[in-house]
């Protein structure tokens, strides 16, 4: 994940220069800093893994706390070491350290690793790293020392496109996970809407799919309270509607897709959408926001919101959804907020996903960049230091073998302890294919943790049932998208994964911390309070004072880069 930390000062411009003087009489690098093709000179046929005597290059990636330390006890790593006869130097820094930890170890040239596998380096980093000589650009590297990549560029040209800066550089390697595609994608919903099946049928409800049921249904949870609280052992209070504004996937805007234009709010971070001319907008100009915000508060006045949906913190809103009392929440997936087995979700039971709800229209939005999945464009660098840059591109090539990308991913297979994420087995041709194994009781994300390595990979959707089974927990999720979301995705696009120049980037982020805390403002006190149409026109003119005219024209410049 990227980190949004503050970063320091990086390193001057003397020693930026003196990097220079340091790397050109080094083997095969370049550090012009100029945006100048790191060179290309190393043979790849010399570099045939596994080589033929060993070689050490050097490291830096992140580990989670309580987990191994030493990237190389990883089953992973051992086996990477035994095939490519490659050995790795690593550094590590905890995961929970490493957004106070990375940018000092960067800032010191003299230390710099080979390579840092894990970066998650935002836009910002990548370009401030290049623009000071730090980091490589990689671009041939990839075309000479990385068919594996670039055979994951052949079938997903798209991805090449987003890794590129504004003059074809490639900064970094990416990280690709595809679960799903376009449409179908499971990142188009964040903030899924669920709703208590259990007291449905206990009430003999029906599943809603207007706002006016849906409205109905709320009602019925709270008039209901006493009967639900005996007939299911519920100690607090009933919560018909619980959410956390402005919080990402637990925000309840998803429900105003049906209202106005039928945007909802598919880009929490900047609430932007696209029209099916290729016109980029700011939901909160849209009647939609207008309608579907006075309707929110209209619920709120009858008591149907969790009056703490404001202020409560991640694990408050937890706390009280382990303890059953939500007929309705938001989450990526309701096992993170109620006590809901696996199987019952599977089988459509105790609580299920809410279809998008009809005002005006019906409608979903899908949320910024899910049409390419999961991706990050800043996931692995290397740097200026690198005395074989050949080398290290051809080593880390390896991570994007579609057998490999998995494995670091999620987990491996053949541990010594009692858990796998996988066992080896075949496809329908009888070829190498990895299986995801029952986990029992054990926690996913706790194997994933203790086998995976993370760093730059590539997992695209045609990979499934060929190279390697989709994820239990995944598959759910996207059976749920496909068929209750997707039916009702009608904009012909969403905004995708763009790489803005220096100059863009820092205005747009400078625009947005008015225009975000303006538009979040009024999305929590509106539906507290209510607004008038005087409150709205205040609200429009503000948005035009912050910027935002010129926020969504930069916005429009790469979308319509991107569209050609």
């Amino acid at each position: 994940m990227k980190s949004s930390i503050d970063r320091r000062s990086f390193i001057s411009l003397a020693a930026a220069a003196a990097a220079t003087g340091m790397l050109s009489a080094c083997d095969g690098g370049s550090s012009s800093g100029d945006g100048s093709p790191t060179p290309v000179d190393t043979d790849p046929e010399s570099l045939k893994l596994p080589l033929a005597e060993t070689a050490t290059l050097t490291g830096l990636t992140s580990f989670p706390a309580g987990t191994e330390s030493e990237p190389n006890n990883r089953t992973i790593f051992k086996r990477l070491e035994e095939a490519t006869n490659v050995h790795i130097d690593w550094r590590t820094i905890q995961s929970d350290q490493w957004g106070d930890k990375i940018s000092l170890e960067m800032a010191n040239f003299n230390s710099l690793p080979d390579f840092v596998f894990s970066a998650g380096f935002g836009d910002t980093d990548l370009l401030k790293y290049a623009k000071q000589g730090v980091i490589l650009s990689v671009e041939e590297l990839i075309d000479t020392y990385m068919p594996n990549l670039q055979k994951v560029f052949q079938q997903a040209p798209e991805y090449r496109t987003m890794c590129e800066d504004e003059d074809g550089h490639i900064w970094a390697l990416p990280w690709i996970e595809q679960l799903g595609y376009e449409k179908t994608a499971i990142q188009t919903i964040g903030d899924m809407p669920f709703i208590n099946k259990t007291w449905l049928d206990f009430l003999g409800l029906g599943m809603p799919t207007t706002v006016d049921e849906f409205e109905q249904v709320l009602i019925a949870f709270k008039d209901n309270a006493s009967e639900l609280k005996a007939q299911f052992g519920i100690e607090g209070d009933i919560i018909p509607m619980s959410c956390i504004l402005n919080d990402g996937d637990q925000d309840p805007y998803i429900l105003t897709n049906g209202f106005g234009e039928g945007y909802g709010d598919p880009d929490r971070g900047k609430h932007i959408a696209v029209t099916d001319d290729g016109t980029v907008v700011c939901i909160a100009n849209s009647e939609g926001f207008k309608k579907g915000t006075q309707w929110l508060h209209g619920l709120y006045e009858k008591g149907l919101i969790d009056p703490e949906a404001f202020t409560q913190e991640w694990s408050t809103y937890v706390a009280k959804g382990k303890s059953g009392r939500y007929g309705v929440c938001f989450s990526w997936d309701v096992a993170n907020i109620a006590q809901v087995s696996m199987d019952d979700l599977i089988a459509g039971e105790g609580w299920v996903p809410l279809p998008a709800l009809k005002a005006d229209t019906v409608n979903i939005t899908p949320q910024t960049g899910s049409f390419t999945s999961g991706f990050d464009r800043g996931r692995c660098v290397i740097t200026a230091a690198a005395k074989n840059p050949a080398l290290v591109a051809t080593w880390l090539d390896q991570m994007y073998d579609p057998i490999q990308s998995p494995q670091n991913n999620w987990g491996t297979y053949g541990e010594d302890d009692e858990f796998d994420i996988f066992v080896m087995g075949t496809n329908d041709q009888g070829e190498p294919m990895l299986q995801h194994a029952p986990l029992g009781d054990a926690s996913p994300v706790e194997v994933r943790e203790a086998e995976c390595v993370g760093g730059p990979l590539a997992i695209l959707d045609s990979y499934y049932d060929v190279y390697v089974t989709c994820p239990d927990d995944a598959q759910y999720r996207l059976d749920w998208i496909k068929d209750i979301y997707t039916p009702d995705m009608n904009f012909k696009y969403c905004y995708p994964n763009v790489f803005m120049n220096p100059d863009d980037t820092k205005q747009v982020s400078n625009l947005m911390a008015d225009i975000m805390k303006c538009i979040n403002t009024a999305k929590s006190d509106w539906i507290m309070n209510g607004f008038s149409d005087a409150d709205w026109d205040t609200f429009q003119a503000d948005l035009d004072a912050y910027g935002l005219p010129e926020f969504l024209a930069i916005h429009q410049k790469y979308l319509d880069a991107y569209l050609g």
